[in-house]
């Protein structure tokens, strides 16, 4: 019997509430005000209420927050017009409550897929405005990313979530520009089967991205774990320096790297090596 009990089990609204203080949750555009996405139904695809996107105010730690959950049951967790627009303006409100002395933690659950194809400029248009929100926001708070599974978090929502000040995952997650199907589909199977699963997680799984440097925290599948974490986080502050600002590290170590041959986790690992150790 599980002492924690398991965050990936958790559905969007139930992670939420989880991270938030206890009788702190208030959802905004709940499923009650029926904002949904106009571009599914006329495409043979049910919407849903929320269109998959949940986004919760609260405190954390006793001060103000947001708590923004993507629904990865919903579409893969992909990101359209609504949805996207709902963690966008959730991301600026926060930015503007901090620019008028009103401290406002940001977190974010990030299970998706990246753009939803049915809505594909409409949604990529939402994640620019959604990466611009971070970046704006990081200023003045940390922005914590978690990834914690079973959908993983891919596509243009990758960038998303290397813009955040900090990253948790736990060995569950994946994180990667492109999803395993899409690279089998362009490179061909040689290059990448989507099938085999060990290959992936040692691609793109949390141990790997953590051990790389492309997160911050790798943690067990539980809610005190995620949140032990995430408190930890909010307690350092904004960092120094974001990983998104370390680009004279990163682009020179990936021109070294010989494309012709296929990466394995000791490659990647001894690529993304810190020279100071």
């Amino acid at each position: 019997m599980r002492n924690d009990p398991s965050f990936i089990e958790l559905r969007a609204r139930e992670r939420a509430h989880a991270l938030l203080d206890e009788g702190s949750y208030r959802e905004l555009l709940d499923p009650f005000e029926g904002i949904m996405s106009p571009w599914l139904a006329p495409q043979g695809v049910v919407p849903q209420s929320d269109d998959g996107m949940v986004v919760a105010r609260g405190t954390i730690n006793g001060q103000s927050a947001v708590v923004i959950a993507i629904e990865g049951t919903f579409q893969g967790g992909s990101m359209g017009e609504v949805s996207g627009a709902k963690m966008a303006a959730a991301l600026e409100l926060a930015a503007e409550d901090n620019r008028n002395g009103i401290p406002t933690q940001a977190v974010l659950c990030l299970e998706t897929g990246g753009v939803r194809l049915q809505e594909a400029n409409l949604g990529l248009a939402a994640i620019a405005d959604i990466h611009a929100a971070i970046v704006d926001l990081r200023r003045y708070t940390p922005v914590i990313g978690i990834i914690a599974g079973t959908v993983g978090c891919f596509g243009g929502m990758s960038i998303a979530a290397a813009l955040c000040s900090y990253l948790i995952v736990t060995r569950e997650a994946r994180l990667g520009l492109n999803g395993p199907q899409v690279i089998e589909q362009e490179a061909g199977i040689e290059e990448y089967d989507s099938r085999d699963r060990p290959f992936i997680w040692s691609m793109t799984g949390g141990e790997i991205r953590y051990a790389s440097g492309l997160a911050d925290a790798l943690v067990d599948d539980g809610i005190s774990a995620v949140k032990t974490a995430m408190n930890t986080f909010i307690e350092k502050g904004v960092p120094a320096q974001h990983r998104s600002d370390k680009y004279a590290d990163f682009l020179p170590r990936l021109t070294r790297f010989d494309t012709r041959q296929q990466a394995d986790t000791a490659q990647i690992k001894q690529l993304f090596a810190r020279e100071d150790k």
